[in-house]
Order: structure tokens, then C-alpha cells, then sequence
């Protein structure tokens, strides 16, 4: 899968299996609002939640993605697949040692770990925030070795281009959450920020583990039956492939953590802030990540191993990687810039419409819009960063996108720092979408430099922007016509709206044919 028409190919495989889980992840997250609120309950599971997410983010999936992929297909092109298979092997016995490590002293160490992540839990007058957040963390840090291992059973998935089998682990672990939070919801029904409500938080942080188990079988099966599972070994190698595969893991760790770092920050931070800003910052990202993960992640797994295989011989035909990422960029922001638009436009309709019921306090709306809307305006960053780090990774070049996302880190504290003291959350989720704006801007010359961007897909792009700003005036319009209507009824008008509006415009425009073409 070489050529730019095997991306769009690759790309609506995952993107597909992406959007089923994120739809049940919308399913989700409006339960868990229902079942948690927002409130200390809620403040407590979401930092228990992140805990075994960022570490999964930071040395897995991002990471292992970027380091493994084409240092195993090297090989593979080199020695073949059974020194591949090998090279497999030994990174999984030294990834599933480290970690079983990192989750052993996490678990005796937790209350120090909270206050770490959270250290407003820890001065705060009221313990349950605290006292709940380390017994839903050790509930939940289970789940860290066994993702991790899956990322990297993933990563093999996709150089033989089975992203599927990869892009569906998602709607199961959103299944089993889903089901405990039914389960909580039965078995505690009565909805406030109690001691109760630390219960039916606790049920919903083992059915994470869970979830993590019911993956490793089905994606371990899957790839036995394909002849596909790396060896098993006891004990930890080093042959000198794994060497310098994890050379290479380190920087890509950091170069692809960038987003998660800086969204570990904001909620560092918002342990500072009132109660209920940690949980804030969790459900506007939830409607951000919505485009981020349907097209940004879903087109930074398709993007590495073509673009691994164009880099990784003697004469690279930049032409094509061009081609490649031109299409790539197209794609991404088709998604990007009405996302943006509609976030903009319809903030409060979506949180009201989402996410306003049982216990959440419609008070909250309001406030919750305005951390969306800060988050919303890095979308296109997000995806762009996404489209743009694998082109650096395919050619082994894993201490650029480490620079520069050490860079943008140091712009989201700063900026979190004054932000936060002027507009509260929002100030936090701004900061985050400036740094990532600053990240795409470095990483889109440094391509250019190196021959690999074409600059004519600006027009296409602004055709894009065109088509998304109309489609954002046309919401404004109809938003006023729906007072009488409930919050989801409303937005559901509106959703269907924007599709009507803005899809039409894009084929006139010509955007979509120019990409298949």
C-alpha cells in the first residue's frame, strides 16, 4: 500500500471502526454524566481514568506505533519476516516486564501519584476527592500493561494492513463500559455527589480492567490465527534490531505525547480550580476528540506504514510521499474545518444536547460550552500534527517531532499559568490549542524545507474553510427557530443541518473529486 489512493483505502477502513466506537463513546460518556455528574465523584474518576490512559498514550500507542512500524518493517525488507517476528518478540517480554513494574510500584505509591496529577485533591478541605481518586486509580492502573501490549499486537496488525482488527478494539472496551454504568446506575440509583456516588464510580474503574482483558483475548486470537503473534520469551533480549528499536522508542515516545502532555497539565491545573473543572475539561475533549479520533488518529495509523514503505529504501521518491501527505492533509481537514465551525456556532447546543441529564447540573452548560469551544479551536492542529509526525517517523527521524513537542509543552504552561487566572478551564483547553497551533506551524515548514509538502493544497483547503464558514452561518440561523424544541431534538435538527449544508458545498466545490482524482 504505496500509493495515495491505498491511503484513502486505509483511512475509511479505520475510520469506520473508529466512528462505531465513537459513537459508543458518546453513549458513554452521556451515561457517565448521567451516573457521575459533575462534581468530586466525577473530579475522582476521570483523573483514576487518565492515569492508565496517559501512560498508554506515552508509551504505547503513539510511541510503539511510530518506533515499531518502521523499524519492523525494515527488517522485515532486510532479514525477513522471521527476524521481524523475532524483533517482535523481544520488544513485547521488555514492554510487559517494564510495565508490570511501572504498575506494581504505581499501586503502593498511589497516594503520591494522585497528588502528583491532581495535587489540588490534596489541599482541598473535603479528602473524598483525594481518598476516592487513589482507590479508583488503583482500580483502573491494571488496565496500563494490558493496552500496552495491545498497541504493539496493533502496530503488527497494521504493516500487513489488518487496521481493522486494530480501529475495533475501542467499541469493546465502550461495551464494557457502557454495561458498568448500567450495572452502577441499578445497583446505586440515587444520583448525588455522595459517598454512594464513589461506589458507582468504583464499578465503572473495574470495568476498564476489564475491558482491557476481554481486548487482549480477541486481538491475541486473532492474530494466532493469522500466524501473526510474536514469540513468547521469559526473559527479556536485547539482539541489536531491539536496540536500536529502542533508541528510537524514547524520542517518539515524547514526539508523539505532545496533546497528551499538555492535556495532563490542564488537569494538574484544574485540581486547583472550583470543583467540577477536571470533569469540564473531560466531556468538551470528549466532543473535540470526536473529529480527532475519526480522522486525526485514524489517519495518523494509515499514514505510517505507506509512508514507511516510501522512506524506508535507497532513492525515496519524494514526489510521492508529497502526494501521500497531500492527500492527507485533505482528508484530515474535510473533518477539521466544519468541526471547528460547528463548535463554534453551537457550543452550548451540543453540551445541553449531550450530556444534560441526571445528574449533571444544567448550570454547568454554560461553562462547559466555553472549555469546548477553546478546545474546538485546535482541532485542525490536532489533525494536522497528526498527518504531519508520521512523515518524520517513516524516515526515522524521531528527535524532530520530540523537539518540537518539548517546545509546545513549554507553551501550554505558560500560557495554561496566565490563561487559567482570567478565564478559569477554558483558559486551560486555549492554551492547549495555541501550543498545538505552534507545533503544526514548525512541523509544516520543516516538511516544506525537506521537499515533502506540496503548497498547493492551500487551495483546496481554503475551499474547505469557505464551505465550513457558510455552513456555520446557516447554524446561527436555524438555532433561532428551535427555542420551543428539547436539547437533543434541537440539536439533532442541527446536526442533520450542518450535513445538508455543508456536503453539497463540497461537492460543488469540487474538493471531494479532486481527491479521488
Amino acid at each position: 500500500m504505496t500509493t495515495a489512493s491505498g491511503l484513502l483505502s486505509a483511512f475509511s477502513r479505520i475510520s469506520v471502526f473508529t466512528a462505531i466506537s465513537r459513537i459508543l463513546g458518546f453513549t458513554r460518556d452521556i451515561i457517565l454524566a448521567a451516573v457521575l455528574g459533575i462534581g468530586p465523584v466525577s473530579d475522582a474518576f476521570f483523573v483514576a481514568f487518565k492515569l492508565p490512559n496517559l501512560f498508554r498514550r506515552l508509551t504505547a500507542e503513539g510511541a510503539m506505533t511510530s518506533a515499531f512500524i518502521p523499524g519492523y518493517t525494515g527488517v522485515e525488507q532486510s532479514e525477513g519476516k522471521k527476524a521481524a517476528q523475532c524483533l517482535a518478540g523481544e520488544i513485547q517480554t521488555m514492554l510487559v516486564w517494564v510495565l508490570l513494574l511501572i504498575l506494581v510500584v504505581f499501586e503502593i505509591f498511589m497516594p503520591y501519584v494522585i497528588t502528583a496529577m491532581a495535587p489540588g485533591f490534596a489541599i482541598d478541605a473535603d479528602a473524598s476527592r483525594f481518598d476516592g481518586g487513589i482507590h479508583l486509580a488503583r482500580l483502573t492502573m491494571p488496565y496500563l500493561p494490558m493496552v500496552s501490549l495491545l498497541a504493539l499486537w496493533i502496530a503488527i496488525g497494521n504493516v500487513y494492513g489488518r487496521f481493522a482488527l486494530g480501529a475495533s478494539m475501542p467499541v469493546i472496551m465502550n461495551i464494557v463500559m457502557i454495561s458498568g454504568a448500567f450495572l452502577a446506575w441499578y445497583m446505586w440509583p440515587d444520583l448525588n455527589q455522595d459517598g454512594v456516588g464513589y461506589d458507582r464510580a468504583a464499578i465503572i474503574a473495574i470495568s476498564v480492567a476489564s475491558g482491557g482483558v476481554i481486548k487482549l483475548l480477541v486481538i491475541g486470537t486473532m492474530l494466532w490465527r493469522k500466524k501473526s503473534l510474536p514469540p513468547i520469551y521469559f526473559f527479556p533480549r536485547l539482539s541489536q534490531n531491539s536496540r536500536t528499536l529502542w533508541r528510537r522508542f524514547w524520542p517518539a515516545a515524547l514526539g508523539s505525547a505532545g496533546t497528551q502532555i499538555n492535556l495532563l497539565i490542564d488537569t494538574i491545573l484544574a485540581s486547583l480550580l472550583p470543583i467540577g473543572a477536571i470533569s469540564q475539561l473531560y466531556f468538551a475533549d470528549r466532543i473535540a476528540q470526536l473529529p480527532l479520533g475519526v480522522v486525526g488518529i485514524a489517519l495518523g495509523v494509515a499514514l505510517l506504514p505507506t509512508l514507511s514503505r516510501l522512506e524506508q529504501v535507497e532513492v525515496v521518491d519524494k514526489a510521492a510521499v508529497r502526494q501521500v501527505l497531500r492527500r492527507g492533509i485533505i482528508i484530515g481537514m474535510l473533518a477539521a474545518c466544519p468541526a471547528l465551525a460547528g463548535i463554534m456556532a453551537i457550543s452550548d447546543d451540543l453540551i445541553r444536547g449531550l450530556f444534560a441529564y441526571g445528574a449533571f447540573d444544567p448550570a454547568m452548560v454554560s461553562s462547559t460550552a466555553a472549555v469546548l469551544m477553546a478546545y474546538g479551536s485546535g482541532i485542525p492542529a490536532f489533525i494536522l500534527v497528526k498527518t504531519f509526525q508520521p512523515s518524520f517517523y517513516a524516515a526515522g527521524d524521531m528527535t524532530t517531532p520530540m523537539r518540537v513537542t518539548i517546545m509546545s509543552v513549554g507553551i501550554n504552561i505558560v500560557l495554561s499559568i496566565v490563561l487559567m487566572q482570567v478565564i478559569g478551564a477554558a483558559g486551560l483547553a486555549l492554551a492547549t490549542s495555541i501550543s498545538l497551533w505552534a507545533s503544526t506551524l514548525i512541523l509544516m515548514l520543516m516538511l516544506k524545507h525537506r521537499g515533502r509538502l506540496d503548497v498547493s493544497v492551500i487551495y483546496p483547503v481554503i475551499k474547505i474553510a469557505v464551505a465550513s464558514a457558510v455552513m456555520a452561518a446557516g447554524l446561527v440561523l436555524i438555532r433561532y427557530g428551535l427555542n420551543s424544541l428539547s436539547a437533543w431534538q434541537a440539536l439533532s435538527i442541527l446536526m442533520l443541518s450542518s450535513a445538508g449544508i455543508y456536503l453539497p458545498l463540497i461537492y460543488a466545490m469540487g474538493v471531494w473529486r479532486g481527491l479521488k482524482g
